[in-house]
């Protein structure tokens, strides 16, 4: 009986090991990712009063830009820090605007606790499929951000952790220091909007045209709009280059 015993204790004890791997796989990365956006120190920004990230207001002047442009060197220099999968960082007259995706680099990311923070099914990745709901295999590439296997959204910019952003928005202010504001958030759907500017910026087209739905855009963002943004393929299905989200150019972008 003395094997049998042994060997149940065995099964339990993978059981249990399988559980506490897949359980810690979350804590496992924001461990070894050397990085917490959630501890409490001098640089949290709700601790020393000092902001350096635009607040959420009902000030629809605040996004009147007259021009704006996709900044690559900012969008590379954001999306490289923990915490950050990819970034897409642009420049007004006035402000500075940052959608971004988060991964499991750093912890702390969230304002507040709870896997309900994050929109993402990425269950399907065990499965082999894309939706794991209906088992397809099929996703619309053009969206960097989508609602299975997709790194981190989240919906409101209170979402996001207080010093997440003020690190976002020092980086950007060391760089454009000319900047009145820096707005950030990881909204999925503010997101896949800034990619469809992105990529007229890539393409080499000129983004002058696209002012109004770029502040439109923004101010439903941050200042509570009233006229809904639609993507740039919906609202002008010319406007939207051939393919996927794809990769930035490597020259020809600022």
């Amino acid at each position: 009986m003395l094997w049998l015993r042994l060997g149940k204790l065995s099964v339990v004890s993978v059981v249990i090991a399988g559980c506490l791997a897949a359980c810690n796989y979350t804590g496992y990365y924001k461990k070894s990712s050397g990085y917490d956006y959630g501890s409490r120190d001098g640089d949290d920004p709700k601790v020393n009063q000092i902001r350096s990230y635009g607040a959420y207001s009902a000030d629809l002047q605040q996004h009147d830009n007259r021009y704006f442009e996709y900044s690559g060197a900012l969008s590379r220099q954001v999306s490289s820090l923990p915490g950050v999968y990819t970034a897409y960082v642009f420049l007004t007259d006035r402000n500075a605007y940052v959608g971004i995706l988060t991964d499991w680099s750093a912890g702390g990311t969230q304002a507040r606790g709870g896997r309900s923070m994050r929109e993402q099914e990425n269950s399907g990745t065990m499965e082999g499929v894309y939706n794991v709901d209906t088992g397809s295999s099929q996703w619309d590439n053009r969206h960097a951000a989508t609602p299975y296997n997709s790194y981190f959204t989240h919906k409101d910019v209170s979402d996001l952790s207080s010093k997440l952003k003020q690190t976002i928005a020092d980086e950007i202010r060391r760089s454009a220091p000319g900047v009145t504001e820096v707005h950030i958030s990881a909204n999925g759907e503010y997101v896949n909007q800034l990619v469809e500017f992105a990529k007229e910026a890539w393409a080499g087209r000129p983004l002058a045209p696209l002012t109004a739905d770029f502040n439109r855009l923004v101010q439903y963002m941050f200042a509570l709009g009233k006229d809904i943004p639609l993507p740039l393929y919906e609202r002008n299905p010319g406007a939207d280059s051939p393919g996927g989200v794809g990769s930035e150019p490597t020259s020809g972008s600022k």
